[in-house]
């Protein structure tokens, strides 16, 4: 890291301001894991377009922390916010409680990737020996800039678990979640993940596809130089549609879309369907380095379970053919379950400067984090997996 004693943090309230390698060398270094949401383009694109801005509510103050010879060895992607929406990490029941009593909840500071419900890392530097005292200057540093602003809390969201645990180690609270993500057992093709479902389950999702490819519905898979002005002009007009009926006011412009798709083209994947030549609905997902992220979906026509094949189905045969991991499918959906994405856990640490009130929270959370493991593990109890699968085979015929 250079020379420690002269390292700085600072905060800019643009990411124009920082060198996009500089970045990106923190955010996805050498030899591990890429993730998309995490680099200068994601971020940028966000900001650029009108998204992620004071307007919107989320003010840039991403955190820097440079050294010695001024060369960026960390950072954080952090925001002012005067609401609690687009996180999907909720907090207004905290929000209420603090008013209430006679606080003020907002202005509050975010660490997170606005709008996107994804796993990845939040506090920033490279895998070096140096990287757990880059970590916590950084956290330092944000609850340093808590104080001066005189704002009520700092939030976490989305983390890996080994960045929680380590969070939860120096002081700050834990709490956990879960959503329900695909699990790439190291098949082949799409077969031979419905080989490992229970017999009812593999007709209920035959069925589903078959149904969703009724009415001359064809689905393709748009991604590289093959992304057009038009497939975004297309699937900004399913977005719109769909977040305007769904949550009444669509976070995302239009530019981001195009500026996604200059920056970011092999990274994203648009699963789009056509009926009868004509484009009706699709599914944005980003491609990691080792996950598959369902993000958008919008339609203008409705058909019986195209959402399904789209957002679910094209998703896990994809990431078959790519040698991913597993899908992330977005926040809440236990419908999710029966199509095999199975209850995964999930990870926020929060920083609260209210001593009183932060000692509320903690006991609040003590009994969250035990509710949702028992959820969980009940919720595992209902996945679609065959428990045995030679006394299944014999019981059930599976045509």
């Amino acid at each position: 890291m250079g020379d420690s004693e002269a390292a700085i943090v600072r905060v800019v309230d643009t990411l124009a301001a920082v060198n996009a390698a500089s970045w990106d060398a923190c955010a996805n270094p050498p030899g591990e894991t890429y993730n998309p949401f995490i680099s200068h383009a994601f971020l940028s694109a966000l900001e650029e377009s009108g998204s992620a801005t004071r307007r919107t509510g989320w003010l840039p103050q991403h955190l820097l922390l440079e050294d010695g010879d001024g060369q960026l060895s960390g950072c954080m992607p952090l925001y002012l916010k005067n609401h609690s929406r687009g996180e999907y990490v909720f907090d207004h029941g905290w929000a209420n409680a603090f008013e209430n009593a006679g606080g003020s909840y907002y202005p509050k500071l975010q660490c997170s990737v606005p709008f996107t419900p994804a796993t990845g890392p939040r506090l920033l530097a490279a895998n070096t020996p140096a990287r757990e005292a880059i970590e916590d200057t950084l956290i330092a540093g944000a609850v340093e800039v808590v104080k001066r602003m005189n704002v009520s809390s700092l939030h976490l969201t989305f983390l890996p678990e080994r960045q929680w645990t380590r969070l939860g180690t120096i002081g700050l609270l834990q709490r956990t979640d879960q959503q329900f993500h695909w699990h790439n057992r190291g098949y082949d093709r799409f077969e031979d993940f419905l080989a490992d479902l229970s017999s009812r389950k593999r007709k209920m999702i035959r069925k589903e596809r078959e149904r969703a490819r009724e009415n001359g519905i064809a689905v393709e898979w748009v991604t590289g130089s093959d992304l057009t002005e038009d497939h975004w002009d297309a699937f900004f007009s399913f977005y719109m549609d769909t977040g305007a009926r769904k949550w009444g006011s669509p976070y995302l412009t239009r530019e981001f879309f195009s500026l996604v798709g200059e920056r970011m083209a092999e990274d994203t994947l648009l699963v789009m369907a056509r009926r009868d030549g004509r484009l009706i609905a699709g599914a944005l997902n980003f491609i990691g380095g080792d996950a598959l992220y369902g993000r958008n979906w919008g339609a203008i026509e409705h058909h019986p379970f195209l959402h399904f094949e789209c957002c679910y189905y094209q998703a896990i045969e994809f990431a078959i053919e790519r040698r991913l991991a597993r899908v992330e499918a977005g926040a809440q959906g236990e419908h999710k379950l029966a199509r095999g994405y199975v209850p995964s856990r999930t990870y926020s640490a929060h920083w609260i400067a209210n001593t009183s009130f932060r000692e509320a929270v903690a006991e609040y959370l003590s009994r969250e984090r035990q509710y949702v493991d028992r959820d969980i593990a009940i919720l595992g109890e209902y996945a679609p997996f065959r428990h045995d699968a030679n006394k299944e085979e014999h019981q059930e015929d599976d045509f």
